[in-house]
């Protein structure tokens, strides 16, 4: 079976060699963070170890003691602590190992629920450690796994037909995307959504009515690319807008989905306004235009976290909406401005009139209507400035 490599572990080489804070990976279950992880290791321990999670509950210097890791070596340690996020303390104890031990070792966290480092009116570990978030593979990342340059935007290249059918087919995930197998797929999906919601839900979170979020991810499930009206929700589930807002921050942690935020130059504007929902696993939904929408914002989203994670600077997602109904399906900014707007069709090559309308308001370079069924071009879609229709194998090969 072959093995496809990730984009990550270069990253995760790089920050080591050239670095000494902290990596947290974070990402979604089955992303492939144990496989890279171990891959990169001197010492692995993963908290699903009893004789690790013994360890560590023990304290910094057990840990030390009991894996040699002040042991003199022919070449630098790396330490990596896997799930180390179901640990309560994890931030605690990760604060003082790498006091401890920084100057020695290269240490590696992971975990598959957002590491939010930061605690009221705590310590939030600055300076310690660098965040990389780990996503599905993507067109780009089958493509080419060194670290863009400062571009940042890659020369267009050419997916194979089979590797981009699988893509679109079985979704990103290495497991299902590998595998090729429907009847594996379902299996696959239907653990995955066991587990998000019956372990990680019940041993990382305080809700206790597991049944009435099952129904919200289900709904969820139904309405990628959709606003989210945090109100109606509610009123299907029988909580009151502010559970039902909450949940759905939850199932964001988990990284069952994401919210797209409509742009506003006005951050309080856009903070008001309703969001977009997508799922982060595109391959089981079975409207062909939701499942388009979300496999391009699945990529834009990987995109912006990856240019950002490596200092190119602050990258971010949204929509455009006006008050006459006028909408764009995405808009990338880069340090606030907005660099490039994404219309997403399935197979219609007849140009949004949208996009030149945003464009000239935005100011923004570039304005693309990415056509999902559009055969892959020749050209490089950075170099248009005006509003053009463009394939989806172009424009995604392009990206991270």
């Amino acid at each position: 079976m072959k093995n496809y490599p990730r984009i990550y572990q270069t990253m995760i080489e790089s920050h080591l060699k050239n670095y000494r804070q902290m990596v947290f990976v974070s990402g979604p279950r089955q992303v492939g963070k144990t496989t890279m992880c171990e891959a990169v290791a001197s010492t692995y321990l993963s908290w699903d170890d009893e004789d690790v999670r013994r360890a560590i509950q023990s304290g910094q210097r057990a840990v030390a003691d009991k894996y040699a890791l002040n042991v003199a070596a022919e070449s630098e340690k790396v330490l990596v602590y896997d799930e180390i996020h179901k640990y309560s303390k994890w931030k605690q104890f990760l604060k003082g190992f790498y006091d401890l031990y920084g100057r020695n070792l290269r240490i590696v966290a992971t975990g598959s629920a957002k590491m939010d480092v930061y605690k009221k009116g705590g310590d939030s570990m600055m300076g310690r450690y660098f965040p990389y978030r780990m996503h599905p593979l993507s067109v780009a990342e089958l493509l080419d796994v060194s670290i863009p340059d400062e571009r940042i935007v890659r020369s267009p290249k050419r997916l194979s037909d089979d590797e981009w059918t699988a893509l679109v087919r079985f979704g990103g995930f290495p497991d299902p995307f590998v595998n090729r197998d429907v009847r594996f797929s379902r299996r696959w999906n239907s653990l995955r959504f066991e587990q998000l919601l019956k372990t990680d839900m019940r041993d990382l979170t305080r809700i206790s009515e597991l049944d009435r979020l099952s129904a919200l991810a289900e709904i969820l499930s139904n309405r990628s690319g959709e606003q989210l009206v945090y109100k109606s929700i509610g009123r299907d589930l029988g909580v009151d807008e502010k559970t039902a807002k909450k949940w759905i921050k939850t199932l964001k942690y988990l990284y069952f989905g994401f919210e797209v935020r409509p742009w506003f130059r006005n951050i309080e504007n856009s903070i008001r306004k309703m969001p977009k929902w997508y799922l982060r696993d595109w391959a089981n939904i079975q409207d062909e235009g939701k499942r388009a929408e979300t496999f391009i914002a699945c990529h834009l989203l990987k995109a912006v976290e990856g240019w950002t994670d490596l200092g190119y600077g602050e990258f971010s997602l949204g929509y455009l909406r006006d008050k006459s109904r006028r909408e764009v399906d995405f808009v990338v900014t880069r340090d606030g401005i907005p660099w490039f707007l994404v219309e997403v069709k399935k197979s219609d090559t007849s140009l949004s009139e949208a996009l030149a309308f945003f464009q000239e308001r935005t100011g923004a370079a570039h304005a693309f209507q990415v056509v999902m069924d559009a055969e892959y071009g020749e050209y490089d879609c950075f170099a248009i400035h005006s509003p053009k229709v463009v394939s989806a194998k172009t424009f995604l090969s392009q990206l991270f």
